[in-house]
């Protein structure tokens, strides 16, 4: 299958732990706004939901209650969709960002490795790592490595051969976290050399923070990869004009794929491509 064959997976990260009302009025924060947004981003063309879940105030939760009620309503909502929920460290200590793997979602992420943060170090401890991983075993959930450095990559490859993850998990390269890895054309393109070295056959895509979001977009409909937009990273479509909701970010990863002749991906095909059931 060539690059342009391939159909693009569109990844929604619908609301994450930072963005809030005060941001951008159309950031979702309740449960039914959640389900009310990703059904639009499905309808638009995504095919997987990364999912954060927030109390009344919009803080960070990892109430697995409120998990299992934004599953059965993706589920009853957008038919086929792949739920991916954050197992990321804003939302909870410890294995309190495990909670909801119980749950059974199609994918989690799962960070192999510390980071800066804009005011903070994003702190993922072996043990910890290895707790989380254990679970997606455990609880057949796939495992999207969330890759903020090279070093992650090579983390991952490193718990594939030694079987703490799956054969295959989804690399996603993280570019554009100030203090973290900006986006640069040149480490996105060894990002690709390396995961196709060291993990032949695994899908990757990759999200861009902020303003470097659709340039992120583009760069992986155009080299045959996957991509991930949504109000989580990105609240903006461009410097001046607040982005009106996750769908309108979904068009606009859709338009590149017309630009380069990819296929957006339906639900059965990206499943396929995942090897999800």
């Amino acid at each position: 299958m060539s690059l342009t064959e391939k159909p693009c997976i569109i990844c929604i990260a619908i609301t994450g732990s930072v963005p809030t009302k005060k941001d951008n009025p159309a950031v979702p924060t309740s449960i039914t706004e959640q389900i009310e947004s990703t059904h639009a981003a499905f309808e638009a063309g995504a095919t997987i939901c990364h999912a954060h879940v927030r109390n009344e105030d919009q803080t960070p939760s990892s109430d697995p209650e409120k998990f299992a009620a934004l599953k059965a309503g993706v589920l009853k909502h957008c038919p086929g969709m792949i739920i991916q929920f954050s197992t990321g460290g804003r939302s909870g200590a410890g294995k309190e960002r495990g909670g909801m793997l119980p749950l059974k979602p199609d994918m989690a992420s799962l960070a192999v490795g510390s980071n800066n943060f804009p005011t903070r170090i994003y702190e993922n401890a072996p043990d910890l790592i290895d707790w989380l991983a254990a679970q997606m075993l455990e609880h057949s959930v796939m495992p999207e490595i969330e890759a903020f450095d090279l070093s992650h990559i090579f983390q991952a490859a490193n718990m594939c051969a030694d079987g703490r993850l799956q054969s295959k998990p989804y690399i996603q390269f993280v570019m554009g976290v100030k203090n973290a890895m900006p986006v640069d054309r040149d480490v996105f393109d060894f990002y690709i050399k390396t995961t196709e070295r060291l993990l032949p056959e695994v899908q990757w895509c990759a999200a861009g923070i902020g303003a470097g979001q659709i340039m992120v977009n583009e760069w992986c409909v155009a080299a045959g990869g996957h991509t991930r937009t949504g109000l989580e990273d990105n609240v903006r479509l461009n410097k001046n004009t607040l982005a009106p909701s996750n769908a309108a970010l979904v068009q606009r990863v859709v338009e590149l794929c017309e630009k380069y002749d990819r296929p957006v991906a339906s639900t059965s095909q990206a499943r396929q491509l995942l090897g999800l059931q």
